[in-house]
């Protein structure tokens, strides 16, 4: 079991840049691949990014890869979601996400989640 509590969302300009965190609780965070997804409003709910168990690897969606970058702090129990050159299509509410399989970017394959957190980019 892990819980996990986004923060750093907030209203953000266009351009303009963002670190959301994703804070662990427990003991057994290293044993999960933790991603990101995000859901705008009447949208479906989409992955983002991924970063491994040791953080060695890091996986992107297409739409983000170049402007968002994950890490990972395992002795501080966070993973790190940087944004930057944000877009209005950046806006929603971002959750992180664990799941024991080395690698996937099914959210239905990702057990524990967190609250989100809201991110909005004005134009």
């Amino acid at each position: 079991q892990v819980q996990l509590v986004e923060s750093g969302g907030g209203l953000v300009q266009a351009g303009g840049s963002l670190r959301l965190s994703c804070a662990a609780s427990g003991r057994t965070f290293t044993r999960y691949l933790i991603g990101w997804f995000r859901q705008a409003p009447g949208k479906e709910r989409e992955f983002v990014t991924a970063i491994s168990r040791s953080g060695a690897n890091t996986y992107y969606a297409d739409s983000v890869k170049g402007r968002i970058t994950i890490s990972r702090d395992n002795a501080k129990n966070t993973v790190y979601l940087q944004m930057n050159n944000v877009q209005p299509e950046d806006t929603a509410v971002y959750y992180c996400a664990a799941t024991g399989s080395l690698y996937s970017r099914n959210e239905h394959e990702y057990e524990y989640w967190g609250q989100g957190t809201q991110v909005t980019v004005s134009s």
